[in-house]
């Protein structure tokens, strides 16, 4: 494994909290959100506890992927506000011990970058993979004089950026080396713009499609070194600040260089399978190419920890001590917690059980209050992706109180960029701090229990006492947490348990004799030393 600076200190403590911009606080009533949105709430986000904030790309762009065609990586869009107001953002957030951290799209542009205009009228340009001649499978046909065609990264309208093949072809002359001038320039790119703004204070970067860079590059090896060379320089000229992957894939992407990955939904030797095992229920974003699985979070119990469990293992050995591993409660590409048959009252069992292993937690915005999954709604800027895979259900506004348009903006419904929760009953935040037993109040509890007790983050050790259900597992040898995602009652003997535990944070959980009984949804974190006594 290859020889990185320590990752930050301040990285093993963070909360991360996931904004997608346009959805979370409009303060201007166009009916999208803003910089200035973020900055007016991020008492809220201090409140919770969250240090640490990743805003879905927030550059210039014609917006067919939602801002993941980038027109411009030194601009910010106008719709969020000026890059004057990203620095107040910046700024303020700093004042609350929060870290701001933008997500950089590194393999491929908007086709209205002028690096692909210029491009697409220059046969000598080798900014982007193209084919001087006909169409190849796969490719685009050129939209300006050059002749030939260009490689797309997603879709169409994301020309790939050329950062090289790990293989020759004869028969695809186009296929540069990883160090020939056009890739070495992209490189070159990729410092310039993350130097721009780690310059102005951000803390750091989620990179989108991480694993996306070299071409025909089936172990990503080609791409790992140029991850590798990245991080390089990164740790020379910045090195309190955080590269996180979008890859899926912690065993091969944080020994190249990232200093943690997502498990996500896709990704790794299973395309996803641990994130799915846990939290799919093929509701919401689900894709026909996925293997169905019973996920572990559904009333029915008919799912098992055990498939996330042994990748957190795998990954969590292969990665040692180089960085982190991260666990999202959901994202902008796939359902949130509440989709489906997995409703409101299933949601603080998850929420113990995310912020209680030894992973960096990342909560999707809205999660924290159990705002749903919203089915059919319209293909909303490259939104859906199959017939069942739409994600725009999972980017409508969020929810701050019981007026218009949930708080979220001032706009008229029909200038909002999705969309509210049409439910009478959809919970709010203004509503869940006024009620100290809502999820709202036992996240911010579950967070500031993670924070006072180093044992139960992401360098506590953890022992697995039962891999069913209630899921059980020890952190520190000296926290018991017990997790029951289904309906039904569970138990479960051990004497682990021991005789007498103090509850930390539990509801539906009893434990003691050597039994550990959890009624349907119930959850509890114990402490297992026993209580201190003092001298009378």
């Amino acid at each position: 494994m290859t020889s990185f600076r320590p990752a930050p200190a301040w990285l093993s403590e963070a909360v991360f909290y996931q904004i997608y911009p346009q959805s979370f606080a409009d303060s201007d009533g166009d009916g999208i959100g803003d910089f200035n949105g973020i900055t007016d709430h991020l008492d809220h986000l201090a409140w919770l506890g969250v240090n640490a904030v990743w805003i879905n790309p927030c550059f210039a762009s014609p917006f067919r992927d939602a801002g993941y065609d980038v027109s411009d990586y030194l601009s910010v869009a106008p719709r969020y506000g000026t890059n004057d107001d990203l620095a107040a953002l910046v700024e303020e957030a700093g004042r609350r011990g929060i870290r701001v951290l933008l997500d950089l799209v590194a393999g491929h542009t908007s086709d209205r970058h002028p690096w692909f205009t210029a491009a697409a009228g220059d046969p000598d340009d080798h900014r982007y993979i193209w084919a001087s001649e006909g169409c190849p499978d796969g490719f685009v046909r050129s939209p300006g004089s050059r002749p030939g065609a260009y490689l797309p990264n997603f879709f169409d309208s994301q020309p790939a950026l050329n950062f090289g093949y790990a293989r020759g072809n004869p028969a695809e002359p186009w296929r540069q080396t990883v160090d020939a001038e056009g890739p070495r320039a992209n490189r070159a790119a990729l410092r310039d713009i993350m130097g721009h703004w780690l310059r102005l204070g951000l803390a750091g970067f989620r990179v989108d499609m991480a694993h996306s860079l070299v071409k025909d590059d089936p172990d990503r090896s080609a791409t790992a070194r140029v991850w590798t060379e990245l991080r390089g320089w990164l740790d020379a000229t910045h090195p309190e600040a955080v590269l996180l992957s979008e890859w899926g894939d912690p065993a091969v992407s944080v020994p190249a260089g990232f200093h943690a990955d997502f498990f996500l939904q896709f990704g790794g030797p299973t395309n996803g399978g641990p994130l799915r095992s846990l939290w799919n229920n093929g509701e919401g974003t689900d894709d026909e190419a996925w293997d169905p699985v019973d996920c572990f979070f559904d009333p029915s119990g008919k799912g098992s920890p055990r498939t996330f469990v042994e990748a957190w293992q795998a990954a969590r050995e292969a990665v040692g001590d180089a960085g982190h591993v991260a666990l999202p409660t959901s994202n902008h590409d796939f359902s949130r917690l509440n989709c489906g048959p997995r409703t409101a009252e299933q949601l603080p069992a998850a929420f113990a059980f995310q912020l209680t292993w030894p992973t960096l937690p990342a909560v999707y915005y809205g999660d924290e209050i159990g705002m749903r999954y919203i089915p059919g709604l319209p293909d909303t800027e490259g939104s859906v992706l199959g017939p069942r895979y739409n994600r725009a259900g999972s980017r409508t506004p969020m929810q701050w109180d019981d007026s218009v348009n949930a708080g979220f903006s001032t706009a008229t419904a029909d200038r909002l960029y999705l969309p509210v929760d049409p439910d009478p009953r959809r919970p709010d935040v203004a509503a869940q701090m006024a009620d100290e037993t809502s999820l709202l109040h036992l996240v911010r509890r579950l967070i500031a229990l993670r924070k006072a007790t180093p044992e139960l983050g992401p360098g506590g050790s953890v022992e697995v006492l039962h891999s069913g259900y209630p899921f059980v597992y020890v952190r520190g040898g000296r926290h018991l947490v017990v997790i029951n995602p289904r309906s039904e009652p569970a138990t479960f003997a051990t004497d682990a348990a021991g005789e007498d535990p103090r509850a930390l944070e539990s509801d539906g959980v009893e434990v003691g004799g050597g039994v550990v009984t959890a009624r349907g949804f119930g959850y509890g974190v114990f402490d297992l030393r026993p209580p201190s006594t003092t001298a009378s």
